[in-house]
């Protein structure tokens, strides 16, 4: 590990690749969105669990746990749900690049909410941050409304997803002043794979039915995109500086896209580039202005 400690980039493009492959894996599983996304919590919970609750420190912490703790932990757990919910979706009707371009624009409605429930400001930059980004997704989804397909609805799908994952975000920095990252997402993750199951209970699935394929996209997404993704650049924070390994994190619709047009054939047409680029930029503006 220490080989990692000092070649930290190392660790960025694993956590690239890891977060990248997401968009893939899902366009391999059969199974309905809330499906696939259940078995990503689950088995993440699973593999998970012996970390956990195989030292004493740990199960301390969760189980003194106090009442509004545990109801952050549940609210956050059910927006990621939703959050994956709906991007999984988005994918069966628009294309990686769009989706996973659009979903970038979380760090946006991040600011947004700050602003508005946690009695944060937004500095003149963040709001011409924000005006580019949503130029950008304007002209993604007006690329995407002429090629038919429900391409246009997946956009939409995918927005919210980005909207989702930042109610996820905030909650998350509310309940983490009091909890440990481990006993956080553990406890994050367990509500979201019973949100997941729910929902799938509610749309009249079954988890079973599916085949082998339909776990395995499961797991992968597990150990690719959780563990090796999203966990290491939470590592990477310790190493790299907040703004850096935030911009890393939009070479995630570059990768896919790339990935996407290998294995799909997807080749984004000159306005969905466009429109990228635009919001990517406005992020990016975004972040070095924080």
């Amino acid at each position: 590990m220490r080989y990692f400690e000092q070649h930290p980039m190392i660790m960025v493009a694993i956590g690239v690749m890891g977060i990248s492959l997401s968009a893939i894996l899902v366009r391999y599983s059969y199974a309905p969105s809330a499906v696939t996304a259940a078995y990503r919590l689950l088995w993440t919970v699973l593999l998970m669990s012996p970390v956990v609750w195989g030292y004493e420190g740990r199960r301390r912490e969760i189980l003194g746990m106090g009442k509004k703790a545990v109801a952050l932990c549940g609210c956050s757990g059910i927006f990621l749900a939703l959050h994956f919910f709906a991007w999984f979706e988005s994918l069966k009707h628009t294309t990686v690049a769009s989706s996973t371009t659009i979903v970038c624009t979380e760090v946006i409605w991040v600011a947004l909410g700050y602003c508005l429930f946690l009695k944060g400001k937004l500095a003149v930059k963040a709001v011409i941050a924000i005006a580019v980004t949503l130029g950008g997704s304007l002209l993604v989804a007006y690329s995407d409304s002429g090629t038919g397909g429900g391409h246009l609805y997946g956009d939409i799908l995918a927005l919210l997803a980005a909207v989702f994952v930042a109610c996820y975000t905030l909650i998350g920095q509310v309940a983490r002043t009091t909890l440990s990252t481990t006993a956080y997402t553990y406890i994050v993750y367990l509500f979201s794979a019973a949100a997941l199951v729910a929902l799938t209970a509610a749309q009249g699935y079954s988890l079973a039915g599916y085949g082998l394929r339909a776990a395995a996209v499961g797991l992968l997404l597990s150990v690719f995109s959780t563990i090796l993704g999203h966990s290491i650049f939470s590592w990477c924070l310790k190493y790299l500086s907040p703004a850096f390994v935030s911009a890393s994190k939009l070479c995630e619709p570059v990768v896919a896209a790339a990935f996407a047009a290998v294995l799909f054939g997807e080749i984004p047409a000159v306005t969905q580039v466009v429109g990228g680029a635009i919001i990517i930029g406005g992020v990016v503006f975004y972040s070095r202005g924080q």
